[in-house]
């Protein structure tokens, strides 16, 4: 189950780890590549901690980071293992911290070692062990593991290491394993000065957050999208693949890339939080997106602000219910609200006094780019078929505004902008407004949407706009089950039957109570969503409200970013 697993990352790629130990997903070098381990998605390959006697397993994080405690109770022991990738981090070295620890009693732990590249399907070219170190040579990468000199070779597998140690209680043992590329010859590091140097690294870059409404929840989002956010500012949307939104429904998505609107989602709440490190990335990384296409901006680029490759089947069973995939169909598409989003990220950038020269540049594109394209169909904040949203021209017209009130140079500008805002709001209020009076998903669309609700959060229209207090209404009615919120209905069958809970939706309903003066019914909904996660505190794009499981990718980027602006936002 998706609520038993935790992740480890240090900016460039990921590491999802099992409930026994197993790591069982990691990419390398960056998280668009390749997977070296992909057991998660039905491939070969594992690395692997795990008690040899019976055992009940839990886990937590340390406060602000993502080291990670794998813990297990057994008959005669309790066990950690404390795990992370090293940080400071390299784009192309990657340093993974093991430390198996006897907390109690005599621990007997068995390490298993098989690295399989390119989703399973290539063996190491070799394995070979020098004093005692273990070097696994496949086409392209190498690893090296340290700690594990007493490991034996299995002769019935290609490449299979297998180490048992006992240890009692009190005594530790370091395991550390360099995956770079092959040839390298880097000096290894040490495991007390990795783990000194991590430990350092990650205490920097949180703040505190004692006086939100939720310290502890709000701290660890803040370590999750600085875990997914690389070097060059870009914030995948999540670390995996493939993992299903509903079971045997072609609802496997591939979201290793960086969406514009999501790195605005994370910016955004950055910039409310204090985390100057991720506001600064991702303001950067949209700039230079928006600079570089102007008008024919992509919904999604690699961490590296490169291409997103096209969709294509692995040859993989797959995690049960689902298809594996790579790549995505996003390049094909035009999303219009992902610019209203990106000029509400630079024009709070500018409030915050942290918007550069090329900022400004890309909030002027952006502004630009809105009024050449307005009139154009786009897929939406849901990726769907080209049309006239309505959040899509509402995200817009927030952002416009917010553009205006810190528009540089001559009141001109700001004018100009805060013209071509009231220009959109007009044209949509007299297309996609119902007869209920309450705003309609599209202009040829009378379905109810919860993305409406951001129109009022992001200052679009006033909370009590007489559409936005009925589109809150028959979102109310409509889209809510069990206190969770869904994005819309598909047809006729119920909620539950067509996808699961969104998320994202769940604390969109909770920011649009908040700005409403309803803080009782904003905490009601931010507590009720903020429950949706596993031990780990990993939230996925959705929730199956019927069984209360995790559905899809994990951890989802956006999610994590609207609940730190939740968190903040209650807090004042």
């Amino acid at each position: 189950m998706l609520r038993e697993y935790a992740l480890l990352a240090d900016g460039e790629r990921g590491i999802v780890v099992g409930p026994h130990g197993d790591f069982v997903w990691m990419c390398f070098p960056r998280w668009h590549d390749s997977a070296l381990f992909s057991a998660l998605i039905g491939g070969d390959g594992s690395y692997a901690v795990t008690p040899m006697e019976t055992h009940v397993w839990g886990g937590y994080y340390e406060p602000h980071s993502l080291i990670w405690r794998s813990r297990w109770v057994t008959h005669t022991a309790t066990i950690e293992c404390r795990e992370a990738l090293a940080l400071p981090s390299r784009p192309d070295r990657a340093v993974v911290l093991r430390r198996i620890v006897a907390c109690t009693g005599t621990a007997r732990v068995r390490c298993t070692l098989r690295t399989m590249a390119d989703f399973g399907s290539a063996a190491p070219w070799s394995v070979h062990r020098v004093g005692d170190t273990w070097t696994i040579e496949h086409e392209h990468t190498q690893l090296r593991w340290v700690g594990a000199e007493g490991a034996q070779l299995r002769s019935d597998t290609n490449g299979f290491l297998e180490l048992e140690l006992t240890l009692r209680a009190g005594e530790h043992h370091d395991l550390v394993m360099v995956v770079e590329h092959r040839g390298a010859d880097d000096e290894l590091p040490n495991p007390e000065r990795a783990w000194a140097a991590t430990e350092s690294e990650w205490r920097g870059r949180i703040p505190k957050h004692e006086s939100s409404a939720a310290p502890r929840d709000a701290e660890h989002a803040c370590a999750v999208l600085l875990g997914l956010t690389s070097s060059d500012g870009g914030m995948v949307a999540a670390a995996t693949t493939s993992l299903p939104e509903r079971a045997r429904e072609g609802t496997s998505y591939d979201y290793r890339f960086a969406w514009i609107r999501d790195q605005c989602y994370a910016g955004h709440a950055a910039l409310r939080a204090g985390v100057d490190e991720l506001a600064d990335r991702a303001v950067s990384f949209v700039s230079q997106r928006l600079l570089a296409d102007g008008p024919e901006l992509k919904p999604a680029y690699t961490v590296t602000g490169g291409r997103v490759p096209s969709q294509r089947r692995l040859p993989l069973p797959g995690y049960p219910g689902g298809s594996d995939i790579i790549g995505n169909h996003v390049n094909k598409q035009f999303q219009l609200d992902a610019v209203g989003e990106a000029l509400l990220l630079l024009a709070s950038a500018a409030d915050h006094d942290r918007l550069g020269v090329d900022g400004w540049r890309a909030l002027e594109t952006a502004a630009a780019v809105v009024e050449q394209r307005w009139t154009d169909p786009d897929a939406g904040i849901w990726e769907l078929e080209p049309r006239h949203w309505t959040h899509s021209r509402l995200a817009c017209v927030a952002g416009l505004r917010a553009a205006a009130r810190v528009a540089p140079g001559s009141a001109r500008t700001g004018a100009t902008w805060t013209t071509l805002a009231d220009t959109i709001l007009a044209e949509t209020g007299r297309t996609a407004v119902g007869e209920n009076g309450a705003w309609q998903r599209a202009t040829d669309d009378s379905r109810v949407d919860a993305a409406l609700l951001m129109a009022t959060v992001r200052g679009a229209v006033d909370p009590d706009d007489p559409r936005s207090v009925a589109i809150l209404e028959s979102i109310a009615e409509e889209l809510v089950e069990d206190g969770y919120v869904y994005r819309f209905r598909h047809d006729a069958r119920p909620l539950g039957d067509a996808e699961g809970a969104f998320l994202l939706c769940g604390f969109m309903m909770c920011l649009r109570y908040h700005v409403a003066g309803n803080p009782l019914e904003a905490l009601r909904w931010f507590e009720r969503t903020r429950a949706s996660c596993g031990p780990s505190g990993l939230f996925t794009e959705e929730y199956d409200v019927r069984q209360r499981q995790l559905r899809g990718n994990l951890p989802q980027a956006f999610v994590h970013a609207l609940l730190l602006e939740s968190a903040v936002a209650l807090a004042r």
